[in-house]
């Protein structure tokens, strides 16, 4: 009598046994794209998909663009922000204060002065 799994010798996430027999890919095009240190890479797309403008190169992390002789700039990076330089972008100087006596206001009635 057998045992175990009826499905015994695959793994998760694993395809067709005989794909080819079954189905046939999609048509697919090459499309390159180049970064700004010279480093190119080809992927595969839908024929009939329309590329992306961008694509993040794999060896440096830069963007890269289908043009060789203009490739994309490098990507500037981004100054670390405080929690309080986003709050300052959100609200005004007066917002500010009137958040502040209003939590002062609240705070104090809850210890009981004034």
């Amino acid at each position: 009598m057998p045992s175990g799994s009826a499905i015994r010798g695959s793994r998760v996430g694993a395809g067709p046994a005989r794909p080819t027999e079954r189905c046939e890919p999609a048509p697919r095009r090459p499309v390159t794209y180049w970064c700004a240190n010279g480093h190119s890479v080809e992927i595969l797309l839908a024929a009939e998909a329309e590329p992306p403008a961008t694509w993040d190169c794999p060896h440096c992390g830069q963007p890269a663009g289908q043009d060789v002789q203009n490739p994309p700039g490098r990507q500037r990076a981004e100054p670390y922000k405080s929690h309080l330089a986003y709050v300052k972008e959100r609200r005004s100087e007066a917002d500010a204060e009137a958040i502040l006596a209003e939590a002062l206001a609240e705070l104090r009635q809850r210890r009981g002065e004034r």
